[in-house]
């Protein structure tokens, strides 16, 4: 195996083991990826358990949507991770996880509010989609479009997207995403509904 590639997933691998440790997924729920070169990405196979994962459970993939090694059967939703690549030059990971508060706070209509300093930096804004069958073309396509404005994209009554110039940073952001949910519905059974991060600071932080 190219030692490239074979980096990515022993990286995605670890990653896929933290993702279950703390909740972001169950069983064989989500799916992640990391980009090889211009061309292609590793994302992980069909029905695979992301604290599970061995070198075996990955294909690799092109940006046309062909499989050019790896596992012949990637992800239902490798479209979610080619398009995003497609709009994103700059993206080298993504994570795609269903974490509860999120999700949960994007279907009953509340915003993720970013509060404390690392929401503000790592997430910066959210995008969202409505529900779409899950490795459908709607779904990716959508993601992909909210990609072009958010690094952190809710899609409806189904997970998150997270991507980086790094899998480091994708988790990170998908992290910092679902502690930034938590936060917000706590402050939402504290009867609150507007703290957020100092509009002013954020400007600051992310113009310095």
């Amino acid at each position: 195996m190219d030692p490239r590639i074979e980096s990515l997933i022993a990286e995605l691998s670890s990653v896929g083991a933290d993702t279950v440790a703390r909740g972001l997924a169950l069983a064989s729920g989500g799916n992640l990826s990391a980009r090889i070169d211009e061309d292609t990405f590793v994302v992980t196979g069909s029905g695979t358990w992301l604290d599970r994962l061995t070198p075996a459970d990955f294909s690799v993939m092109n940006l046309a949507g062909e499989v050019v090694g790896g596992s012949p059967r990637p992800s239902s939703e490798w479209k979610l991770h080619q398009r995003s690549y497609l709009t994103r030059p700059d993206v080298n990971a993504v994570v795609h996880v269903h974490p509860q508060h999120a999700v949960l706070l994007d279907a009953l209509g509340h915003a993720v509010r970013l509060i404390t300093l690392d929401h503000a930096y790592y997430v910066r804004s959210v995008g969202t989609t409505p529900y779409f069958p899950n490795g459908s073309d709607e779904l990716a396509d959508s993601a992909a479009e909210q990609a072009q404005q958010h690094d952190c994209i809710i899609m409806g009554h189904h997970g998150c997207s997270a991507l980086g110039d790094s899998i480091g940073m994708a988790f990170r952001r998908a992290l910092n995403l679902e502690e930034a949910a938590t936060a917000t519905y706590r402050a939402l059974l504290l009867g609150d509904t507007t703290t957020t991060f100092p509009a002013e600071a954020f400007e600051h932080l992310h113009h310095a």
